[in-house]
């Protein structure tokens, strides 16, 4: 089971019979893709395994912890990832 980017990639190539860097350029090339949708603003879906969109955060109030003093977080964007049917069947279910 791949565990980080290069058992990844050596998986991947093992069971493709691609060579290692090829299958590292076409995740580059997927991540950039990913970069580039997120970055514009839109959503990818890839059906049943995966989508990305970019989101979108209000300026709120927090607090230091250190010091306890209130400050304002300003707004911004975060990235939101939703596993599809696919990926969610592959978790399982618990056991209870």
């Amino acid at each position: 089971m791949a565990k980080n980017r290069s058992e990844l990639v050596s998986e991947v190539a093992e069971s493709t019979g691609l060579t290692q860097k090829q299958v590292s350029d076409v995740l580059d090339g997927v991540f950039t893709s990913f970069t580039n949708v997120v970055a514009a603003g839109d959503k990818l879906t890839i059906p049943g395994w995966i989508s990305i969109e970019r989101t979108e955060r209000a300026a709120r109030k927090g607090r230091n912890p250190q010091t306890g003093a209130e400050i304002e977080i300003p707004a911004g964007y975060s990235v939101k990832l939703s596993a599809g049917s696919k990926l969610k069947a592959a978790a399982g279910t618990p056991n209870k």
